[in-house]
């Protein structure tokens, strides 16, 4: 039976030395100051937000940011936009990307669409994820509604949050997910097409959600954090339907 530790911190510090790691997955961590030193392996697989990686004394920041630019250009679009008119292309291009991507998606079976490729978030579980996060920082945090969290969002990591009313056991259809979902991205195209200077600037009464920590929130940060989470997850979601259109290859999982 596979060892599993959630919401600890017994290794914050430690050291693993001459131990057998093979198949080790480490996720939703905080890895600042980690390194993995005199290792070997023939496989191995990085992914997350790293503000810098050093691979074998080689700092590959850069490259890599730069390559992922390149093969996903509406990341830059959405990570640098600060006026309006900015705003409003980054969602122009991320609006086309989804529309296309959905589109795809549909042409596959249902059931695969809540398949999950590696262990990442299904196709459905992605739709879900990015509904909850246009609810948090649009809905309650821009918008101020006085119910902003549909009960099919699905939080990062899964995290419990069962008092904002959310159903994270539910195993909805595509279809019951969009629902709400292309709701929201509508919401977003009204406020994006509606921008000012201003508005970018106005602090906001709320925070997105009670786990997030008491600070300052501004528009421009919260609509920022909609357009970077919609770029990334689309990569998220295109790589993992190549995957199973080519026929399930590599590990895949049911719900």
């Amino acid at each position: 039976m596979v060892s599993e530790y959630a919401q600890s911190d017994r290794f914050r510090g430690g050291r693993i030395h001459l131990c057998d790691l093979t198949g080790l997955e480490i996720r939703d961590c905080e890895v600042n100051g980690l390194k993995i030193v005199d290792c070997y392996g023939s496989d191995v697989y990085l992914g997350g937000d790293f503000e810098r990686l050093v691979v074998n004394d080689v700092d590959v920041t850069a490259y890599v940011e730069a390559e992922l630019d390149r093969r996903h250009p509406v990341r830059a679009l959405a990570r640098d936009a600060a006026t309006p008119e900015e705003y409003r292309a980054a969602w122009d291009a991320i609006e086309a990307l989804w529309g296309a991507t959905l589109e795809r998606a549909r042409s596959r079976p249902e059931a695969e669409l809540h398949e999950r490729v590696d262990g990442e978030w299904s196709f459905v579980e992605t739709q879900r994820h990015l509904l909850f996060a246009c609810d948090a920082w649009l809905g309650n945090a821009v918008l101020e509604e006085e119910a902003p969290y549909h009960p099919l969002g699905l939080p990062a990591g899964g995290a419990p949050l069962k008092e904002l009313g959310l159903t994270l056991e539910a195993t909805p259809a595509l279809d019951e997910v969009l629902a709400p979902r292309l709701a929201r991205m509508a919401a977003m195209r009204r406020v994006i097409d509606g921008l000012t200077v201003a508005e970018l600037d106005r602090v906001c009464a709320r925070k997105p959600a009670d786990p997030y920590p008491d600070q300052e929130y501004v528009v421009r940060r919260c609509l920022k954090v909609v357009l970077k989470e919609e770029a990334e997850h689309h990569r998220y979601a295109v790589r993992d339907l190549a995957v199973l259109e080519a026929g399930g290859a590599g590990s895949t999982s049911r719900l």
